[in-house]
């Protein structure tokens, strides 16, 4: 009977670890990154960024540092206030994933391109791309 009990509890705790395991993967990265988009949060979406990325605004690209983008993009921001942000796409492959989105900003839209990767069980993006629709 111990042998049972025992049996049990090692299965149902090695099934909670694979629940738990599935449901952080499923973790949807860009939900933050969404949110901080919309309101031209450089701040808050410089905690996304990786040490060194890639930033590319209207053409003008940038291989750049966290502090250097989070500049950029606050820049960005003050030109264009963000109106809304809506992603229309994503992709994902072992590491990293891909979004593409629209953001409402200045009275303008523009395409979004978000590419991130999982470094240290934590997802960073690795390049930002902001062009205007013509």
């Amino acid at each position: 009977m111990r042998t049972r009990m025992k049996l049990f509890l090692a299965c149902a705790a090695m099934s909670l670890c694979l629940t738990a395991t599935a449901a952080g993967d499923s973790y949807d990265v860009f939900i933050p990154i969404s949110k901080y988009l919309a309101k031209g949060d450089a701040e808050s979406l410089s905690a996304w960024f990786a040490d060194n990325l890639e930033i590319s605004i209207m053409s003008s690209s940038y291989d750049s540092s966290k502090n250097q983008a989070k500049q950029i993009l606050k820049s960005f921001f003050s030109s264009h206030t963000p109106r809304s942000f809506e992603i229309n796409h994503t992709a994902s492959r072992s590491n990293s994933k891909y979004a593409l989105g629209y953001l409402n900003a200045g009275g303008e839209l523009f395409e979004v391109s978000i590419f991130v990767s999982k470094a240290k069980d934590r997802y960073k993006i690795q390049q930002l791309k902001i062009d205007r629709i013509r």
